[in-house]
This record gives structure tokens, sequence and C-alpha cells, in this order.
């Protein structure tokens, strides 16, 4: 059965500029509109279907038109041509806060927020403990919103959506706020929607939570649709494109850093790079590659028997990896003026996604950092070949069956 059908759906948008005028021009365009605008098309020619008790994901860069999707789909927005039908009730998390009112207390916000979707006050009451339980609100339930930080917006939100009973779930990255313990109970929560046969439209950058949540996905692209079909597939395609065009654009010098460094400086980090086989350049990765990290340094004075070392987190925060050189047992006597040490993968084993890497001069115990960057270095990587789909990396093992067929 068709919940949600989109036919050739379109929708413009109007941008309007300011720009500056000439005397002359102020004189002659009085009585004339004084801003220019240009049309903007989030979607063209959209079509799809979602049937009842499917895990739908939405993927694609920002400006997509993945939230405009989605805010039609909640009747938020009307297309501009084509038709979207939408047949059961919606729940929609699409942006924090939205329907709040920042001087109600949380109390209140949530029968002003159950009213707005059709439920009586004592509908509403008869949700209300759970709904207090579950965003773990019960100390600050009845403070004004305004006191509430983003988290506990977000936990109100989600606790409202899902008590008020809807046949559609709706979900733009509400889950990228939180901390991790609240952002699992959302994900088993969404897990029990799906076993109960509910449908359920997720939008989110966290490609890995895509896969396992979504059977199917939807990939959009400058507001077409590019490619629709069971998850894997569609994510693997759009990341296979993602990070060949970062290819051709990304290099060392725009890498975004962050803000994270600490260290006395006696020696201190200058350049870090990754460099392929033939020692190239590069940000971006397949899985299986060789990988070099190289890191330049200056020490400013002479440093007894120094610990190098590489620090690998994963985009959402899970820490894969640090390696220093001391473990390995590989001992440096000292250092003084420039100099770098690299350290190299035969075989990437890393899985698609993205990489934040930490370089780092300590002592030989670890205990004083001379130079220290957090987390600020990003490397891309891709599947390519590799087979593996799921988890962190992939195990070249081998396969052994006894008793089996081939």
């Amino acid at each position: 059965m068709a919940l949600i059908q989109f036919y050739d759906v379109s929708k413009r948008f109007i941008l309007h500029h300011e720009r500056n005028r000439s005397f002359q021009e102020l004189f002659v365009n009085l009585f004339r509109p004084r801003r220019a605008h240009e049309e903007f098309w989030a979607l063209r020619n959209v079509s799809f279907t979602i049937d009842q008790g499917e895990s739908v994901a939405i993927v694609g860069p920002n400006g997509s038109g993945k939230s405009t999707t989605l805010k039609l789909v909640s009747r938020i927005l009307q297309p501009t041509s084509g038709k979207v039908i939408v047949t059961k009730r919606v729940s929609a998390l699409l942006e924090l806060g939205a329907g709040f009112h920042p001087e109600l207390t949380g109390r209140e916000n949530i029968y002003l927020n159950g009213s707005l979707l059709g439920f009586s006050r004592a509908e509403m009451r008869a949700r209300f403990d759970a709904i207090v339980e579950f965003a773990e609100l019960e100390r600050f339930i009845d403070t004004p919103l305004k006191h509430y930080s983003t988290g506990m917006v977000t936990r109100l939100g989600f606790a409202i959506a899902i008590y008020t009973d809807p046949e559609i779930l709706i979900t733009d990255e509400v889950l990228a706020v939180g901390d991790e313990g609240f952002q699992r109970k959302c994900l088993d929560r969404i897990w029990r929607f799906r076993r109960e046969g509910r449908t359920i439209i997720f939008v989110s950058h966290a490609l890995a939570t895509v896969r396992s949540l979504c059977a199917r996905a939807i990939w959009l692209q400058g507001g077409r649709l590019m490619k629709d079909g069971p998850s894997a597939e569609v994510v693997d395609a759009y990341m296979a494109a993602a990070y060949h065009a970062l290819e051709t654009r990304v290099s060392t010098e725009d890498r975004p850093l962050g803000t994270q460094r600490w260290g006395s400086g006696e020696a201190v980090i200058t350049n870090v790079t990754f460099l392929d086989s033939q020692r190239r350049r590069r940000e971006v990765f397949e899985t299986g590659e060789p990988l070099i990290i190289r890191v330049e340094f200056f020490a400013h004075q002479r440093i007894e028997r120094p610990q190098f070392g590489i620090g690998i987190h994963r985009a959402d925060g899970v820490h894969v990896a640090a390696p220093n050189n001391v473990a390995a047992r590989y001992e440096v006597a000292s250092i003084e003026g420039p100099g770098a040490f690299e350290y190299r993968l035969d075989r990437l084993p890393l899985l698609q996604g993205e990489y934040e890497i930490t370089a780092a001069i300590y002592d030989h115990e670890a205990i004083h950092p001379y130079d220290h960057h957090e987390r600020r270095y990003v490397l891309h990587v891709w599947n390519g070949a590799a087979l593996d789909r799921w988890g962190l990396v992939h195990l070249p093992g081998e396969w052994h069956v006894e008793g089996g067929r081939q």
C-alpha cells in the first residue's frame, strides 16, 4: 500500500538579493521594486513511491533537496509543479525547536505541540509521563524552554514525536545533537517502529546508520533523483561519486582544521600530509591502498628519546587506533632542528568514511606533550574494490568450510 507518492515533483524558491544602485537608478526606478531576484529549483522532476512499513533513507550532499523533500511530505511546503500524496498521519522532526515557544515551559510546550498535531489536552495528558520520562527532563519540565540546552530541546522534540502515534516518522539529522546514550535510545526506538511495521523516512549523513537502519535509499543530487534502490547499493554509488569529485578539488592547503592543539613548544609540528605509494599528496584513498602519514616538525632544542604518535578517529567519534613509535619498539635517540616522521601502511584497512587524524610529539613516557594536534587533519576513504560494507576495517582473511559443496 502506497503511503507517500511523488509524481514529477518540482519545487522552486525565489531568492532575493539586495544590490547597490546609483542615484540615477534610484530616481528612475523610484516606484519599482528595489530587490533583484533569481530562481532556485530545490527539486526538479522527482518521482518515487514509499509503501507502508518501508524504512527509506534520503541521502545526498548539503543543498541536494533532502530537507525540501521532507517538508513536502510533511505538508509544510507545497510543490511548484507535480503532485505529492500522503495518506497517513506524519510526525516530523525537521528542525530543532520547530513548534516550540521559548517563553513557555516544557510542560506547556508538550500540550502546545499536541494541539498542533490535532490531539486534545486529555489525549496529551495520557502521554505526558511517557514523554517526560523518555526525554529525561523530569527536573526541568516546568522550566521555560529558553533555558534549555539544544540537546534538551532535541530530546523533548523527539519524545513528543514518537509518543503521538505517527504512522510515518520523519527525521532530518536530529540525532546529530545530544549525547551518545540518548542517540542510542532514539535509534532503539526507531528500530521498534520499524519492527511494528511503521513507515520511516530517515535523512542523515551518518551513512553507516543509513545502511543498518534502512533497507532502501534515495540519492538526491542538485535537486534531481540520481538513484533509488537497496541502501547498500545507493550509498556505495553516492560515496564513490562524492569521493571521486572530492579527489579533484580537495588539497592539503584548504583542509578544514580544528582548534584543538596544545603543548610546551620545544618541538612543533609544521606540516602533516597524506602520501600514496608514489609519494604524491592526496586526501582521498581507497581501502587496501598504501598510505603514508608524514609529519614534519622542528625541534627548537635537543629532545632525548621523543615519542611520535598518530591517532585515528572516525568522524562520528569512534576511536579506531593510536599507534606510536615507542609501542612499536622503534626508538629514536634524539631530535633537534628540522625533521619528519612517517607512519606507513602497506594496505589501508579502514572502510569507507571520513576519518580525523591526530599527530603528536611527546616525551618518551607520553606524559609531557611538546605539540599535540587533536583530530585536526581529515582523511577520506572509500571502499573501491573492497567487498566489506560493514564495520570499521577490512580484514582480508581466508574462509574454509567443512562439509560444504562448491
